[in-house]
């Protein structure tokens, strides 16, 4: 695989939301690159007491190769003479950081020697344990055992607090009196934050960020995005060597033409709009709320990402607030990389059919982990589906091409990941709180008033505001 496809799979699956975090803590009107979606990560995501998951963070460029440089005092694991280099900028409070360690250790299982992992501080402001967690790692590192402190971390997440570090520390034998001077003097804070300014530079202000021999990578991904990933940069790496490329030189030589700033508009190829996008909503389009509404949020969204299915709650509650002010419009996007996705999205629409999206809707994103057609049946009869017609339209695939076509029109606008909305046609990615989206509508409750005094019909407010007339 060359350079080419690594790129095209790295825009597949980490370019957008992606806004990649994406933790996408940045501008919450904008689903451009190198954002941070920001989460309600405090509060479980479900009964195993987990943290719920913070928006995926957005990608960090469009695969282009970055000047990702690292210092010899950070920690690492691996040969100096590895063929894959990877710098993993991460937040030991961060859910998905946590979730991404077993496809990591994966990795190290897989390639042996042939990768090497660098880590990258980023303790994201809105996670209050993770600067002293950081801190309390970096001492570890001092003495030699920062990989181990980082394990115990990340298996151990909702129990971050001084008492916790202290108890770790002694647990792994350091020298206390050591630690905790480094602890209290806040040592290692400096290096924290020029890790965090150096890799926010290169566009990774999420977590977690990956630069794969210089690429950009973000998410907590599967293993095989990154495998894909890694083996196209196998091939460049054994190019390089070929060419008589010292192995100890080798990963400055790979990074050596990389850029130091990620592109300006990341996400914004020739053909992306600019400014207010009018999405089209199709005459059969799941809705709920009136053509009236002042707000419409149109949601590109995929029933297997967990993301999708975090911000629903969100949904619910902007709904709640706002009432007959907002319209939320489904539009779907099955990842390529979740295998049940489009199967589900074609069971909604054959529910939707029936007059039933929102109910399956609502068991597809309570069930996701069971997308399955078996599965898909079960909840079509407990919603009260008329069975034959529902199965007849999976069997034929009388929703497929619908599907797809929702799709690839939200590539076209601009919708490269899940979950991405269109507020009044202003761009809003990732599973973020409902402050972010507070602020957003707000400020377009305030510009359809002032379009409604100036004479435009309600029932006409969405093409105005989105720029179609």
């Amino acid at each position: 695989m060359g350079k080419s496809t690594a790129s095209i799979v790295v825009a597949l699956v980490v370019g957008a939301a992606i806004g990649f975090a994406l933790g996408h803590a940045g501008s919450a009107g904008s689903g451009s690159a190198g954002t941070a979606a920001v989460a309600d990560a405090a509060k479980p995501a479900d009964g195993n007491n987990k943290p719920a998951a913070p928006a995926r963070p957005a990608a960090a460029g469009n695969g282009q190769i970055m000047k990702a440089t690292f210092e010899g005092n950070q920690p690492s694991k691996g040969s100096a003479d590895a063929k894959v280099t990877m710098i993993v900028v991460s937040d030991f409070q961060c859910p998905f950081c946590g979730r991404v360690e077993p496809t990591l250790k994966q990795i190290a299982d897989t390639y042996g020697k042939d990768v090497r992992f660098v880590w990258g501080n980023n303790p994201l402001p809105f996670h209050p344990n993770a600067m002293p967690a950081a801190l309390a790692a970096m001492a570890a590192h001092e003495q030699g055992k920062f990989w181990e402190f980082h394990d115990k971390l990340f298996a151990n997440q909702r129990a971050l607090a001084p008492e916790f570090y202290e108890q770790t520390a002694k647990e792994l034998g350091l020298d206390m009196a050591k630690w905790k001077a480094a602890v209290d003097s806040q040592k290692y804070k400096p290096q924290i934050e020029a890790e965090q300014k150096r890799y926010s530079a290169l566009g990774a202000r999420g977590t977690p960020a990956f630069f794969i021999n210089g690429r950009p990578f973000s998410g907590a991904q599967p293993f095989e995005n990154f495998k894909a990933a890694i083996d196209a940069e196998l091939s460049r790496a054994n190019a390089e060597l070929a060419k008589g490329t010292k192995p100890a030189d080798l990963y400055a030589q790979l990074i050596k033409d990389g850029a130091s700033t990620p592109p300006a508009a990341a996400n914004d190829d020739d053909d992306a709009p600019k400014g207010p996008v009018y999405v089209e909503i199709p005459a059969d389009a799941p809705i709920r709320g009136s053509k009236d509404a002042k707000i419409t949020i149109v949601e590109f969204s995929d029933f297997q990402c967990p993301f999708c299915s975090r911000v629903t709650p969100t949904i619910a509650k902007i709904e709640e607030a706002y009432g007959k002010d907002v319209r939320v419009v489904w539009r779907n996007l099955p990842l390529p990389f979740h295998q049940n996705a489009q199967l589900a999205a074609e069971a909604a629409m054959a529910a939707n059919d029936q007059g039933k999206f929102w109910q399956m809707h609502d068991k597809l994103f309570g069930n996701q982990q069971a997308l399955q057609r078996p599965d898909l049946e079960k909840y079509a009869q407990e919603i009260g589906l008329d069975m034959k017609k529902f199965k007849e339209a999976l069997d034929t695939g009388k929703f497929t091409q619908r599907v797809k076509d929702d799709a690839q029109y939200g590539s076209k606008v601009g919708a490269r990941g899940t979950p991405s909305f269109f507020i009044n046609g202003k761009s809003f990615s990732g599973a973020q709180p409902f402050d972010n989206f507070k602020q957003v509508i707000d400020a377009e409750i305030a510009r359809a008033d002032a379009a409604i005094k100036g004479g435009t019909p309600k029932d006409r407010l969405y093409e105005k505001l989105a720029g179609k007339s």
